[in-house]
């Protein structure tokens, strides 16, 4: 069990620092040991003064119980502060360093997932992660210490009181987190699900809202989020009833404790100071404040357990010794894969997330070559260009560019030398130029200039106070869904990549805008594309005026029954 255990792993993901880490601990003991002393030093006085002694015998134990109970907040405020800083920190690291495994690691653990799911595991989940340290190592630490340190105490007194004591404390610090670790783990693994699934509606409504409502679907998705939301709290509550039993346990087990002391305390009454008898009659009180939150931190350990499984499957470790990267092409080497840029597959089968299993593809991409790709919605056009693009892994057949597999090449080599563009691509809050430097970053603003003229913006870039410099505030939302695809494909045209794959460039444009693009993106000699770059387009529709090897995907996906062949448009009439 402890093997397969993903905490230990994941938490190298935190890089906690260990003296933060202690000092926090030290900080809730001192502050735990202060209400403790409180305790037992509050009782002694009340007992003590009772007896009506020298004003003077007191004035010790006044200052000492003033100094617990200031010293009790003061140290708890800055347990908590030490906290707190830690779990910001760690979550900063874990995010920093899993945003860059999922940039540099396999592309197909990331594209595999829908993105709502993606904010869900590194939003949530990393929350999660880090809460470990605060709310369940912290906690843990800190009743053991405190729970050792009462029963000695009492022990002193009386070894039938401290041996009612520890098993109370047993029960209060491993039966009843246990109960609740149970019955957080029954409800986390089945919210888990609507909860992702409403995320996922959610992020379906906000990404394409306005394609749904022209559509007439988007009232059905929001109902979608809304059962998602409804089933998660029904899961909550379906749980929350064995863990009631986790929250009444402590209760119980302070008045067993307590009524362990009463009678042992009957039994030593003739032999014990009445002082004595009062410290051991209210420590015990005390001695349970520490194990109060181990049922909620028991939660937490469960939460943040299933957290680490979804985040290593997310971005494991890659232990493996990475690919072979051939390095730049030279004068030498006429032959080299990223200087000659032909791309093929080879009898590949390709499996989207909701695709049906389809029938082996090949499709052999020479330098400068067009290719089209045309089918409905649906029918695996973007899997396949995922595909070519290294982004996906395919089930079967091979992937080479030149003569070498696309998985022996370093991922920073493929995508210098493949470029897909998806049409879902990010459209970020900052300027024109910062746009487009996403696909090349050193490309100056007079050729940022012209690509924009070539998709038809330079109009619309004219009437930008700012020009290039002008801030898209809103994202996406600061454009129309024509400009957001010419935007998008003037990225293709200054990306330094030979390779270039567009997934539906011409969506969300007339036919009257859409058909000269295609036609000069899939033109060698159309002006958009060099012609030595090879371009393959993904389209739902391509005019018959347009000459260019088509690949066609009927509907449903590729199929055993489906053929899928290669036609020149040179050779139709």
């Amino acid at each position: 069990m402890l093997a397969s255990d993903p905490l230990p792993t994941a938490l190298r993901l935190l890089h906690p620092r260990t003296p933060r880490l202690l000092l926090g601990i030290a900080l809730g003991v001192l502050s735990l040991g202060s209400a403790l002393a409180l305790a037992g030093l509050s009782a002694w006085l009340i007992t003590r003064a009772w007896q009506m002694p020298p004003v003077l015998d007191l004035s010790i134990a006044v200052v000492a119980v003033r100094t617990f109970a200031i010293s009790r907040g003061v140290l708890h405020y800055c347990e908590r502060l030490v906290n707190h800083d830690t779990a910001l920190r760690v979550a900063g690291s874990a995010r920093v360093l899993l945003f860059t495994r999922l940039a540099h690691g396999r592309p197909d653990i990331a594209t595999r997932l829908h993105s709502g799911e993606l904010v869900a595991r590194l939003g949530a989940d990393v929350d999660q992660l880090a809460d470990v340290l605060v709310r369940a190592l912290l906690p843990f630490s800190v009743a053991a210490v405190l729970a050792v340190a009462a029963i000695a105490v009492v022990g002193i007194i009386s070894p039938l009181a401290a041996a009612i004591l520890a098993m109370c404390l047993l029960a209060a610090g491993i039966v009843a987190p246990w109960l609740s670790s149970r019955a957080a783990r029954a409800q986390e693994l089945v919210a888990r699900q609507h909860h992702s699934g409403r995320d996922v509606a959610a992020m379906l409504a906000l990404e394409h809202a306005p394609e749904l409502r022209v559509g007439g679907v988007l009232p059905t998705i929001i109902a979608e989020s809304q059962r998602r939301q409804r089933d998660w709290a029904d899961a909550i509550d379906a749980a929350a009833r064995p863990a009631a039993f986790a929250q009444a346990l402590p209760t119980a087990a302070i008045g067993v404790s307590v009524l362990g002391a009463v009678v042992a305390g009957i039994g030593m009454a003739g032999s014990v100071a009445p002082t004595t008898l009062a410290v051991l009659m209210l420590l015990p009180l005390s001695a349970f404040e520490a194990t109060t939150p181990l049922p909620a931190a028991a939660t937490q350990l469960t939460r943040s357990r299933l957290a680490a499984r979804r985040l290593l499957d997310l971005a494991p470790r890659d232990t493996a010794a990475p690919p072979t990267d051939p390095g730049p092409a030279s004068a030498a080497t006429p032959a080299h894969p990223l200087s000659t840029g032909r791309l093929r597959a080879d009898s590949v089968v390709t499996a989207g997330r909701a695709s049906r299993m389809p029938a082996a593809v090949s499709v052999d991409l020479p330098p400068g070559a067009r290719l089209a790709v045309t089918g409905p919605s649906g029918s695996g056009k973007t899997t396949l260009l995922m595909t070519l693009a290294g982004l996906l892994t395919p089930l079967r057949g091979d992937v080479t560019l030149g003569e070498l597999p696309l998985p022996s090449f370093r991922e920073a080599a493929i995508r210098s030398a493949i470029g897909f563009f998806a049409e879902d691509a990010h459209i970020f809050a900052t300027t024109v130029r910062d746009n487009l430097l996403v696909a090349r970053g050193d490309c100056p603003d007079n050729q940022l200039n012209i690509a924009l003229r070539l998709v038809g913006l330079d109009a619309w870039l004219a009437g930008l106070p700012d020009g290039l410099d002008a801030v898209l505030g809103g994202g996406p939302e600061a454009l129309s869904a024509g400009q957001r695809r010419r935007l998008l494909l003037a990225r293709a045209l200054i990306s330094p990549a030979r390779i270039v794959l567009l997934d539906e460039p011409t969506e969300h444009l007339d036919a009257a805008d859409a058909e000269p693009i295609l036609r000069n993106l899939l033109n060698a000699h159309g002006g958009l594309i060099a012609a030595e770059r090879t371009v393959v387009v993904a389209t739902h529709h391509l005019p018959n005026d347009i000459r260019c090897p088509e690949l066609r995907i009927g509907p449903g996906g590729y199929s055993g029954e489906q053929s899928t062949r290669t036609s020149d448009r040179e050779s139709e009439p």
